[in-house]
């Protein structure tokens, strides 16, 4: 049985979900929301009380000003909230992609809040030598959404990442067609169009910008691990998951799939994610 709740906090409402029983493990993403992470939360809530949420301004988490753009600590400050209102001192958090920015934000800002962090493929884009090329290229995207539109944007966004080619045919970790975490291909509802039209204009270039705090994660109480697709070579975000290990100086975690695995595989990803947490 999954409970819905909506939470005040500054500048929003955010909606969460709670399902399931056992030690507290958070599960976000960013723009994914709370329904898309549904599957690995079931997997997974025969051993874990599992909390996942709408980022704020995606889907039922609503902004007092529509026109905020959104930085990976005021999510996180979110999350620390959220843990506030379930009456949980800590957690166990498995944030993906721009979810792993944000979790990684949550250590720097409230380092006794998190017991283990597994972040699951950080587009963390300014840690890599060719940083100054993917600010560039991130900048582009937003351009096109604001001359072109969302198709042309999430074309050329897929294509960044590494999903599909210019093209648009599937590259090695993604086929075009497909759904992703961050933009699903095929006919898109009014509400896609509303966390998409959110991500391009007010969320991307925050987090793509987000330069993680290493000396704060290194020192911080908790455990923080590095997640990364088994699939997910020639994507963007494997490169920045290296990068982020080595920084880290620790080993990246493998996990099924690619960037998606638990959209492929939740029972599969919740074994590894639980493995992962216990060992």
């Amino acid at each position: 049985m999954t409970a819905t709740h909506t939470l005040r906090v500054p500048g929003a409402r955010l909606h969460y979900e709670v399902r399931g029983t056992g030690p507290l493990l958070l599960i976000m993403g960013s723009p994914m929301e709370a329904q898309e992470f549904a599957s690995l939360a079931d997997a997974l809530a025969s051993d874990h009380t599992v909390v996942t949420h709408d980022p704020r301004g995606i889907s039922g988490s609503t902004l007092d000003d529509p026109e905020e753009d959104t930085l990976p600590e005021r999510r996180a400050d979110d999350v620390a909230a959220i843990l506030d209102a379930l009456g949980a001192d800590s957690a166990d958090v498995f944030g993906s992609s721009g979810g792993a920015v944000t979790g990684l934000a949550l250590v720097a800002r409230h380092p006794d809040r998190v017991r283990t962090l597994v972040a699951h493929e950080p587009p963390v884009m300014e840690i890599l030598p060719d940083a100054a090329e993917q600010r560039a290229l991130t900048e582009d995207i937003i351009e096109t959404f604001q001359k072109e539109g969302q198709g042309a944007a999430w074309m050329k966004f897929m294509a960044v990442a590494g999903f599909v080619t210019e093209d648009g045919e599937g590259a090695e970790s993604g086929e075009g067609g497909e759904s992703t975490p961050d933009g699903p291909f095929g006919e898109p509802t009014e509400q896609d169009l509303a966390n998409g039209a959110r991500f391009f204009g007010h969320d991307l270039r925050g987090t793509a910008r987000y330069v993680p705090d290493i000396a704060a994660l290194t020192t911080a109480p908790t455990r923080v691990l590095v997640g990364i697709g088994a699939d997910s070579q020639g994507l963007i975000t494997y490169r920045t998951s290296i990068a982020l290990a080595e920084l880290l100086d620790t080993r990246p975690v493998e996990f099924p799939g690619d960037h998606a695995g638990f959209l492929g595989d939740p029972n599969g990803f919740a074994e590894a994610l639980r493995n992962t947490l216990t060992n």
